[in-house]
């Protein structure tokens, strides 16, 4: 019988990629790649996302690539986000066809068509990517944002040293620790993810794991982005999660709130709504380690 430390080393193993899976993506992406090259003035073009960052997890999809457009040649800056986008997805729709093309808020993803069977076997191929039409804006960059018709800041270059640090700092079991968590929270069986969008998951353990969390009492505040722009509440990270046990634990279930700007308005809200309470104590302590570990380990 394994020991607990050896099933979590096996857990781990087995979401991390191999070569064969490795080379899929690399030529999926450079295919991409070379073929935007041939529609449109770039400047730079570069991995980003979790895959960039190997904190990824199974079965793989939405490999992030960011487009650096070249200002000189293209406008789209001084226009409404959803321009780029619809000229971006007009040419990925030209080789890929309509039906495999979707325009995102702040991306065009291609779907590959890849069958991923219960297990989340793949057949060791990516199932789609994620084309991120960029400018540089000094040291960051800016990207659109179509669900508030902007274009916002982003840095992926410093979430990527970020997440090395953390590594380094933590014995080289960072990155694995979050794609574990990360794979607990894709579980169909919780319905829609407790934490989304996934990447909340690594800015909570780049404290909770390498920063020094401070305890539960944390939970109320806001996460910043590590690259300095944008937050994220973890209230809202804290209802996704008693959601999606109400769900797997076949009670009522309250909807997911959006993230909140105000940790303390949202703890307000939270209170009054109805099924927001659980018989399960990791859900009363506000222990969002706890919490995580119900929701992973206990119900899948």
């Amino acid at each position: 019988m394994l020991s607990t430390n050896e099933a979590f080393r096996k857990f781990k193993s087995k979401l991390e990629l191999n070569q064969r899976e490795q080379d899929n993506a690399s030529s999926r992406e450079k295919e991409v790649r070379e073929y935007l090259d041939t529609k449109f003035s770039i400047s730079n073009d570069f991995l980003t996302g979790s895959y960039a960052r190997w904190t990824k997890t199974k079965p793989l999809k939405d490999v992030d690539i960011f487009f650096v457009l070249n200002p000189n040649k293209h406008d789209y800056r001084s226009k409404a986000p959803s321009v780029v986008l619809t000229d971006l997805h007009n040419a990925l729709a030209d080789k890929y066809g309509e039906k495999a093309v979707k325009k995102q808020s702040r991306s065009i993803n291609v779907d590959f068509g890849v069958h991923v069977d219960a297990d989340d076997n793949t057949d060791y191929r990516i199932m789609s990517v994620d084309a991120v039409p960029a400018f540089v804006d000094g040291a960051d960059y800016e990207i659109p944002d179509n669900d508030h018709g902007k274009w916002i800041k982003t840095n992926p270059k410093t979430h990527a040293e970020e997440a090395t640090t953390a590594h380094q700092a933590y014995s080289n079991e960072w990155k694995g620790l979050v794609r574990m968590v990360k794979y607990w929270n894709n579980n169909q069986k919780h319905g829609e993810k407790p934490v989304k969008p996934s990447f909340l998951i690594e800015v909570m353990a780049l404290q909770v794991l390498h920063g020094g969390f401070g305890g539960s009492d944390r939970i109320f505040d806001t996460w910043p982005d590590p690259a300095g722009w944008g937050r994220r509440s973890a209230m809202a990270w804290i209802r996704r999660a008693r959601s999606a046990h109400a769900t797997c634990c076949g009670r009522p279930s309250a909807k997911p709130l959006s993230p909140s700007t105000s940790p303390a308005r949202g703890a307000k809200e939270n209170r009054s709504r109805p099924g927001a309470r659980c018989s399960d104590p990791s859900f009363r302590s506000r222990d969002p380690i706890m919490t995580l570990k119900r929701i992973g380990v206990d119900h899948g």
